[in-house]
């Protein structure tokens, strides 16, 4: 029972928003319609948003295999579903408990406290969770005591680091509605800064002129699409037709398949904001039945693409800019003896494009592209740093891509053992 509820239940986000869509509803006392209405349209709000995601992940998949074949690039892809995926086998009931219990303490965190953020993003609770019963286990203090920590160190994140991003989230949404709830709040924070005191706020991403004869680039869709073909072709062209044929395309002729895969990653792109939009729409006003009834003034805080339709072009520009840094980092740390760290795209995607839009917020263009570049910098070097810890417990293959597990795990790795022993 314990395992449907936090596997099936909390840990599918979409199904853990629409009980909290459904539980705000109620509390307002509204009609059974607008009940199984504002409830299911907020699970396929997240659903949709999902399936963008997953269009994504697929195409960014294929690019990573063409990428590492045609440069000959070998190392440490960071990837959290990996590590969680070998962790669950040894630490599945310490992680399921740390993960209710750390929920539990968000939410008391935002009863009797000023941070009134609750953390809705449940696939980073739970990666967050795993990390935590895997370092923690190693001090030696018990099941319980692990689980006891862990789910206190859980809660506390879960509420501090949206509030530590909001007044730049604010600025970006020009609401406080919701909040940012994604375990790289360290690389935005960074870039927000970056931007801050580095960029020049008045010239945006989004303002961006473009050539009348060039006017079908004002879609961002479209100047995505079109970006995202160059790149996947040129890619495609140095891997070779013979290993993208036989090897991702099924015997697809390689220009088509790298075509198809570049128009597939725009209409991900589509299919996310289209997503966010319907998801928006329903768990902020059914939100406020929480915030009236148990958490006066509760702020839900959501995975980060709810804040890519404010910025389209800072999405784009943070992505690339963040993968670049990613390649920089590459070839620059085994000069220093450092671990290999082949950026991955889908934390460069998705932190670097939310990084863009948090360093165009506060310093523009030049903010975006700065801000972004340090993201990708941190989410190189933490997880590097990370490696170091969990491939001395046994965890070889992988190590975890967000900036805040690398944060928090590395602090935990280095100075807890010093507490507890």
């Amino acid at each position: 029972m314990l395992n449907l509820i936090m596997k099936d239940v909390l840990g599918t986000p979409a199904i853990l928003v629409g009980l909290f869509a459904l539980l705000g509803l109620v509390l307002q006392k509204k009609g059974l319609t607008e009940v199984v209405s504002g409830t299911l349209k907020t699970i396929m709000g997240f659903i949709i948003l999902g399936v963008g995601a997953n269009v994504l992940v697929g195409t960014l998949n294929s690019f990573g295999a063409m990428f590492e074949h045609a440069f000959h690039i070998k190392g440490i892809i960071p990837n959290n579903e990996v590590v969680v995926a070998i962790a669950q086998k040894a630490f599945g009931k310490t992680t399921a408990m740390i993960m209710l219990l750390g929920m539990l303490v968000n939410i008391l965190i935002a009863r009797f406290t000023r941070f009134k953020y609750i953390f809705l993003t449940g696939h980073h609770t739970m990666y967050m969770a795993c990390m935590l019963a895997v370092i923690l286990a190693t001090f030696g203090i018990g099941e319980i005591q692990t689980i006891l920590l862990g789910a206190v160190i859980l809660g506390v994140v879960m509420a501090l680091f949206p509030a530590m991003l909001q007044p730049f989230t604010k600025k970006i949404t020009d609401s406080d509605d919701f909040a940012l709830g994604h375990f790289n709040s360290i690389g935005y924070l960074a870039s927000a800064l970056v931007g801050k005191y580095l960029g020049n706020s008045e010239k945006t991403t989004e303002e961006l002129k473009v050539p009348k004869s060039l006017g079908f680039l004002r879609d961002s869709s479209v100047s995505l699409a079109i970006t995202m073909t160059i790149l996947f072709v040129v890619v495609g062209s140095y891997a070779g037709s013979d290993f993208v044929e036989t090897k991702l395309s099924d015997g697809q002729n390689f220009v088509v398949y790298a075509f198809m895969q570049a128009i597939a990653f725009a209409g991900g792109v589509y299919v996310i904001l289209a997503g966010v939009r319907m998801l928006l729409a329903e768990i902020v006003p059914a939100f406020k039945g929480i915030a009236d009834k148990i958490v006066p003034n509760a702020i839900p805080a959501l995975d980060c693409p709810i804040v890519f339709p404010f910025a389209p072009n800072a999405v784009i520009i943070g992505f690339f800019s963040s993968f670049i840094a990613g390649l920089v980092c590459m070839f620059l740390f085994p000069q220093f003896g450092w671990l290999v760290i082949v950026p991955g795209l889908v934390p460069h995607f998705f932190d670097g494009a939310t990084a863009g839009i948090y360093g165009n917020a506060t310093g523009g263009r030049r903010g975006a592209v700065l801000g972004a570049f340090v993201n990708g910098i941190i989410i190189s070097l933490l997880p590097a740093l990370l490696f170091l810890i969990l491939g001395g417990m046994g965890f070889q293959g992988s190590t975890f891509g967000d900036s805040d597990f690398g944060f928090i795990g590395v602090i935990l790795g280095k100075f807890g053992g010093l507490i507890f022993h």
